[in-house]
């Protein structure tokens, strides 16, 4: 499951881990300096902290890795010792995202461009683990740290980037192949791959290397596992609409079904708390709500709705 802001929400978890669980849970990003700034300066507690509202998680969830992003070591370190109290069996840094806002922090992908500091985060995290009292934390694992991020900032530069993140020593690295530039409007280019590979077998073999980009389901993942070379393959818009993605026999799934799994989605949704805005749904209904007659003017009725009980109103009032 491909980390994805308002999506892989606990909600949405919740809808896959019934049809078919991955073989590892993501959280949507949750900014680290965020988390700190809340809870230790603001004193906000967490029951009504929307950061902390993030880091929610059902024991059907696991393994579950929370993403967190920062430029700053020292709040990645924070983040990192809390997640791991928290019980999440991994932690994550994004350093792929290309939202300016995120950016302007120097994080996400503007930390392709920095591969120092890059290093510096991934450190910071291990060393962050190693400092955690083994009564803080689950003694089974020692929770690993990985990296997601893109092939290249304006071009690819894997020779430089991967390298000096291979060198900090990372459990894995998830490589979104496109560049920052490309963001998602172009094809991602899977023989890079076969070259990241060579990569990480000459500089660290003990890294793995997951594959993320345009891949359309489970069948599509192995085989491009198989051809490229990688260790993993992450699913990331192939799960829109479509909860049963993971599930190893895939069924075959009627409008119905995919109707009462948006209002079980819808439900799940209200349950988080802090409540979250309930217009963030409308990304699910663009993808449950087509391909079938009368779905453009029934998606148009439901963008509507604002609760989930009038959402299954409108859809029980009008049966395809």
């Amino acid at each position: 499951m491909a980390p994805m802001a308002d999506v892989t929400d606990v909600a949405f978890r919740a809808l896959v881990a019934k049809r078919g669980k991955p073989d590892v849970f993501w959280t949507e990003f949750v900014s680290a300096d965020g988390l700190y700034h809340t809870r230790e300066i603001a004193k906000m507690p967490d029951e009504v902290n929307p950061l902390m509202r993030d880091l929610q998680f059902d024991p059907d969830q696991r393994p579950i890795v929370a993403q967190i992003f920062s430029s700053k070591p020292e709040m990645i370190a924070y983040a990192t010792k809390l997640v791991a109290k928290l019980g999440f069996d991994g932690v994550d840094i994004n350093m792929g995202c290309p939202d300016r806002n995120i950016e302007k922090q120097g994080a996400g992908a503007a930390l392709v461009k920095n591969s120092m500091l890059a290093r510096e985060l991934v450190l910071a995290a291990k060393k962050a683990v190693q400092e955690l009292p083994k009564s803080s934390y689950r003694t089974d694992l020692v929770v690993p740290v990985s990296v997601k991020t893109r092939i290249g900032y304006n071009k690819e530069t894997l020779d430089n980037w991967l390298t000096a993140l291979l060198s900090a020593n990372p459990a894995a690295i998830t490589l979104h192949l496109r560049t920052r530039k490309e963001m998602s409007l172009v094809p991602a280019d899977w023989e890079l791959m076969k070259r990241a590979v060579e990569i990480r077998n000459r500089v660290n073999p003990e890294v793995l290397l997951i594959g993320n980009g345009d891949v359309q389901d489970l069948e599509d993942a192995r085989a491009k596992a198989a051809e490229f070379g990688c260790d993993g393959v992450m699913l990331g818009r192939a799960m829109f609409g479509n909860p049963w993605v993971f599930n190893r026999q895939p069924p075959t799934v009627n409008l119905q079904q995919k109707l009462e799994a948006l209002i079980e989605l819808a439900h799940n949704f209200e349950k988080i708390s802090p409540p979250k805005n309930f217009a963030i749904l409308k990304k699910h209904i663009k993808a449950f709500i087509s391909g079938f007659p009368g779905a453009a003017d029934l998606r148009a009725s439901l963008m509507e709705a604002n609760s989930a009980s009038e959402l299954e109103r409108i859809l029980n009032e009008n049966k395809v």
